[in-house]
């Protein structure tokens, strides 16, 4: 990088001045993503009764969950292309649009196939929705500003998870499962309501063509991987309709003529999710990272330590949903004053010790057994999500500060299939390392499987950790990022739409 570029992208740092009603903006999108976000989870634990209630089941109701998240894989990929085809504004109307439809359609549906209809268009309008936060976050907030407010984000996807059963189980006990699409609706009108007011946040778009091969092929590619992943989480390695490998082959197949796909047509700038973040150091070395930690997040943190509470200390399902809440808090708590800190020192200084963290719970969490106490195991919580708190704001940023304004957009779509892939196959790793391991004759996960798959998640935290030593020290408000690629000297000068 150049001096006279310092200069340049310093200057304009400075003296970025936030459009108007910015933190409007911000919070708008912040609140959307959170209710959206909170929606996912908090039907998680409603399944039970609606195969009572809608007379399916267990395997037809968790649909409602698998399709859900079957839908954001196939839609989150061509997030780029959305966002660079049309404006923030209206992407923003389309997605808060579309989960309020269905919502609607969930808090009426008279049986199964018309909740799982309104789960998929909800999960159409949430995929969209944290990819344009991202976004707008990385043209609306200086460099020198945007671990913070990227924390904020951290907020979002860390505490609506966390919070999300605990407010289902609420509901259910007192009103009912339909009153949890009932509660969201309003909040998801308002959100609406003040976007078409205050959102006008208009942006530069090409018309940029679809390329419909290259859908079929995002379809066929990742959710393919997720169903068959998802079918061996559920299996936990036993007996399923489909073979588990089946869907995964044709996925990796799909998604590697998907790459082919891409690389061809970003030649042309036509690309419906540009690989040219791939290029870049910077961004590669948090997006392992990100996998690794989301792998240890929803496969470890998730999955497995509320087996382990449920099956070996034999705590109630209420019982453990309070025990992992206070990590799950404390993930979110730390997202601003991380960011913060990020802003100052960088991304090196907080991953690195946030990964020792993170690997030395989940190595502690191996040496557990049925004369653990409760409070042992809280507190191992607590450690893992303060290094995983440590890790995820830097991460976030560091990967998309690290790209031209005008991969931002892809670069978002490729951070958010990742976190949906990697928690996916964490989920299917660890369940079915835990059935391998058991002693049970059934094969159900017990204290040695349990035992096992928190050593393999070990494993993972050291290569998490041993990862985390390639982060270069450079980042929040040090030197701005600079990257030039061949590739970039080629874009078309299309006259960009307001």
């Amino acid at each position: 990088m150049t001096d006279s570029t310092r200069a340049v992208d310093a200057e304009s740092d400075r003296g970025a001045a936030a459009p108007p009603r910015a933190a409007v903006l911000l919070g708008v999108l912040v609140v959307s993503a959170f209710v959206m976000i909170l929606n996912e989870t908090i039907l998680s634990v409603a399944l039970r009764d609606l195969t009572v209630d809608l007379g399916v089941s267990t395997t037809t109701v968790q649909w409602l969950t698998s399709g859900f998240l079957l839908t954001m894989a196939v839609v989150i990929p061509i997030t780029g292309f959305l966002l660079e085809r049309f404006t923030p504004r209206q992407i923003f109307i389309a997605s808060l649009t579309m989960f309020s439809i269905g919502t609607l359609l969930s808090g009426l549906a008279p049986g199964f196939g018309v909740l799982l209809v309104g789960r998929v268009v909800q999960a159409c309008g949430t995929a969209v929705m944290m990819p344009l936060l991202m976004t707008s976050v990385m043209r609306l907030v200086p460099v020198s500003k945007r671990g913070a407010t990227m924390g904020t984000i951290t907020i979002v996807i860390a505490v609506a998870p966390a919070v999300g059963p605990t407010i289902g189980g609420a509901v259910l006990a007192s009103l009912g499962w339909r009153w949890m699409f009932w509660l969201v609706l309003p909040l998801s009108l308002l959100a609406l309501a003040i976007g078409v007011v205050w959102m006008r946040l208009d942006g530069e778009t090409r018309r940029v063509p679809l390329d419909v091969l290259s859908v079929v092929l995002s379809a066929a590619g990742f959710g393919g991987l997720l169903y068959g992943l998802s079918s061996i989480g559920e299996s936990g390695g036993g007996d399923h309709p489909v073979p588990p490998w089946a869907p995964i082959v044709v996925g990796a197949l799909a998604l590697a003529a998907f790459v082919v796909r891409q690389l061809r047509l970003q030649r042309q700038d036509r690309a419906l999710l540009d690989l040219r973040p791939f290029k870049i150091r910077s961004f590669v070395v948090a997006l392992v990272l990100t996998a690794l930690l989301f792998m240890c997040l929803l496969g470890a943190g998730a999955i497995m330590l509320p087996l382990y509470l449920q099956t070996v200390l034999n705590t109630s399902t209420f019982g453990s949903g309070l025990a992992v809440l206070p990590g799950g808090l404390v993930l979110g708590l730390l997202g601003r004053p991380v960011g913060r800190l990020f802003d100052r020192y960088g991304a090196r200084r907080l991953v690195i010790p946030g990964a020792l963290a993170m690997a030395v719970s989940l190595g502690l969490f191996a040496t557990l057994g049925a004369d653990s106490s409760l409070g042992a195991v809280i507190a191992i919580h607590v450690l893992m999500m303060t290094g995983l708190g440590m890790m995820m704001t830097p991460l976030m940023t560091e990967s998309l500060s690290a790209l031209p304004d005008h991969l931002h957009s892809h670069g978002s779509a490729i951070l958010a299939t990742l976190q949906q892939v990697a928690g996916a196959f964490g989920t299917a790793v660890f369940v079915t390392v835990a059935s391998l391991g058991s002693t049970a004759p059934s094969g159900a996960p017990d204290a040695a499987g349990l035992r096992t798959a928190f050593l393999v998640a070990a494993v993972i935290g050291a290569a998490a950790f041993a990862t985390s030593l390639f982060v270069r020290s450079s980042g929040g408000s040090g030197e701005p990022v600079s990257v030039t690629s061949s590739d970039d000297e080629h874009r078309p000068s299309e006259t960009a739409t307001k």
